[in-house]
């Protein structure tokens, strides 16, 4: 998980590339018209980034948006984010950021840290039959989920592709270590979505993630009746989702709570995340950190290793501890 050292040349063209936007930032204020044009400063909430612009919902406003540029001092907002902002006709101005609860990050092409969505208090994994999941990346993003102090749920969608035996033999061979370390699961479908997961969603601030293909679209439009989003069939051998969702929005669930949709993603890096900190998202490996015999032990081979001692007494699964090495490895 080392990060790769910016050459200077490579400095020097991010450097330019921020003072570029940060001039760019000063001209769409301008254009908005100016101080004298814009409405008082009001607090509200990003439902969704488009660019250089987002959408901003007013307290108490549900419905209303008002499109709104950055200040010249402001990135990195994502939705969620708590603001303040300044209505403007047509386009607004966000002046602050709030402080977060919580933020949903992964890595970007340099491993620094990109913010994914802010303030969500629950993070919904789905998974489906098809396309197959992957254990390490279900880890992923529940290490993930635990360094920011949110609650995972792992939603189970398609249901009906478990009716066969040996799909539904496989489905609950990857989910019982997940049930056993107290994480909740929901099975649900297209169908049942608003029965089944609108409860578990309801009285939350949520972000659904997961593979594509997966049907988090599909779900989505289930949820919030109306929105009809594209959705996209698998495709190629391996049965993988197309993306059909290009940006984080969020929405008010009829039954209350809100729900943030993300697009979809096949992979989930952490080298943002310190190798400490990515063993603490493993919940059953925290009883056993801090006691090996050596301070920088690896869990590998190393004697004393007291994560070794915990695997062989049955306490850790070996798959657990592959997969957290996997996620050290590549990040």
């Amino acid at each position: 998980m080392t990060k790769r050292r910016l050459t200077r040349q490579q400095a020097w063209r991010i450097e330019k590339i921020q003072a570029e936007r940060a001039r760019r930032a000063e001209r769409r204020e301008a254009v908005a018209g100016g101080d004298e044009r814009l409405g008082p400063e009001t607090g509200g909430v990003v439902i969704a980034h488009y660019g250089s612009q987002l959408d901003v919902e007013g307290d108490g406003e549900a419905g209303a948006p008002q499109r709104c540029h950055l200040r010249a001092n402001l990135d990195g907002l994502v939705t969620g984010d708590r603001v303040v902002f300044r209505a403007g006709e047509p386009i607004g101005v966000v002046v602050a950021r709030l402080p977060r609860r919580s933020l949903l990050s992964r890595p970007d092409a340099r491993g620094e840290p990109r913010p994914v969505a802010a303030n969500i208090d629950q993070v919904a994994i789905v998974i489906a039959a098809q396309p197959a999941p992957h254990r390490n990346l279900i880890d992923r993003y529940l290490v993930a989920t635990e360094a920011m102090g949110a609650d995972a749920l792992l939603v189970v969608n398609k249901v009906d592709l478990l009716d066969e035996p040996a799909p539904a033999a496989a489905m609950a061979a990857l989910l019982a270590p997940y049930q056993g370390l107290g994480y909740r699961v929901i099975k649900t479908s297209r169908e049942t979505a608003l029965k089944t997961l609108g409860a578990a969603l309801a009285g939350h601030t949520s972000v659904l993630v997961g593979q594509s293909g997966v049907g988090k679209t599909s779900l989505v439009n289930a949820l919030l009746p109306g929105l009809d989003r594209r959705t996209g069939e698998l495709s190629g051998p391996g049965r993988k989702g197309r993306h059909t969702t290009t940006t984080a929005e969020l929405h008010h669930l009829p039954g209350g709570g809100d729900l943030i949709d993300s697009p979809g993603i096949r992979e989930f890096g952490l080298d943002h995340l310190p190798r400490e900190q990515v063993a603490e998202g493993f919940r059953e490996f925290r009883p056993f950190l801090g006691h090996c015999r050596f301070r920088d032990c690896r869990h590998r081979d190393e004697p004393g290793c007291a994560l070794l001692s915990a695997v062989e007494a049955g306490a850790i699964s070996r798959e657990r501890l592959a997969s957290y090495r996997h996620i050290v490895d590549e990040g």
